[in-house]
This record gives C-alpha cells, structure tokens and sequence, in this order.
C-alpha cells in the first residue's frame, strides 16, 4: 500500500508542477479563442487532428463544438479527422500514413478555418504534414506540444507548449487547455 500512495503522491505532484506551468500560456491562449471565435462566427470550421491518446483529446474537443460545451447553443462545425476509418486506411494505403491528416486538411479545408493538431512528441510525420497542408491554404495552425515541440515547433502560427517530458503529463495538460479554450469560444459565440 505504501508503494502505491508513493506512486499516487508523485504523480499528483508531476501533475501539479505541469499545470502550474501552463499560467505561462495566458498569451498564446487568448490568441487561440480569439481566432476560433472569428473562425465560427465567420462560418469557418475547425479541422482537429492528432494520433492515439491526442487523437482521442481531438474527438472530445471537436464534439464540444458540435454537441455542447456548458450552456445550449446551436452547434458549430468542428471536425475530428482522426475518426474515419475508412478514409484514413485509404488515404494511407494509397498515399501513405504521413498523408492521413493532410489529405483532409486538403480537401476540407478552406482560408478562415482553423486546424489544431495535438502531438505529445512534436514529430509525427503525418501532423507535420497538416501543419504545412493548413499553412498552404491559408488556415490558421494552432499546435498543442510537448517536451521540447520537436519538429513541429515553429510550424504553427499559435503554439501551447506543455514542457513535460512525461506523456501522461502532457496530455493531461493538453485535455486541460482544450477545455479552458471552450470554455473562452463558448462564452462569446452566439447561442442561436
């Protein structure tokens, strides 16, 4: 029992410490809700992407928009590109796994948009080709990061880096900014 109060101890500890470092973001956040809030209320859309758990954190994030966040409202347009199946194992097949997400971005995404990719590590080939597929036609990037940023870092126009070196940590911290981020967009888009 005492190895797991030890267990449980540092890990509220590790998470704690991540958290508190995310009050550094204020900046970079304010950028992110500003932009979403213009992107919806302009009749854009969010392209969300990111792979396994990040992945998973984009299918939350993006049904927010659709379904609700705190309050009713109509729905917004947010898309989880991460949740076709069908179309990610053609797209891979045909063009290669580094091609799932830029592929979409290609074919559904339009100057106004806004695409938010997740990626723990910073250097998943297929994010790094939706990063420069949304900067290609115009959209606005946001980048949610971890560790150093890796090779994504520098590519997105907004970036929330969550300097951790623990994956469980960061995506914590990750799931975390994406809810304080709803919680800014909800607040100002309209609700009819």
């Amino acid at each position: 029992m005492a190895d797991i109060s030890n267990h449980l101890r540092e890990a509220i500890r590790a998470a704690c410490s991540t958290f508190e470092s995310l009050q550094d973001l204020a900046h970079p956040i304010a950028r992110v809700a500003d932009a979403m809030v213009d992107c919806l209320c302009g009749g854009r859309k969010l392209l969300v992407c990111g792979n396994g758990g990040s992945a998973a954190d984009g299918a939350d994030f993006s049904a927010e928009f659709g379904c609700r966040f705190v309050a009713d409202r109509r729905p917004y347009p947010a898309l989880n590109l991460a949740q076709g199946g069908s179309l990610m194992s053609a797209i891979g097949n045909d063009y290669g796994y580094e091609e799932v997400f830029a592929r979409q971005v290609a074919g559904l995404g339009q100057r106004g948009d806004v695409l938010v990719v997740l990626t723990t590590s910073g250097n998943s080939r297929n994010i790094l080709r939706a990063l420069e597929e949304g900067k290609a036609r115009g959209l606005t990037t946001v980048a949610l990061l971890g560790r150093d940023g890796g090779l994504a870092k520098g590519l997105a126009e907004i970036e929330l880096l969550v300097r951790s070196e623990t994956t469980a940590r960061i995506q914590e911290a990750h799931k975390f900014l994406l809810h304080v981020i709803c919680g800014l967009v909800d607040a100002r888009l309209p609700k009819a």
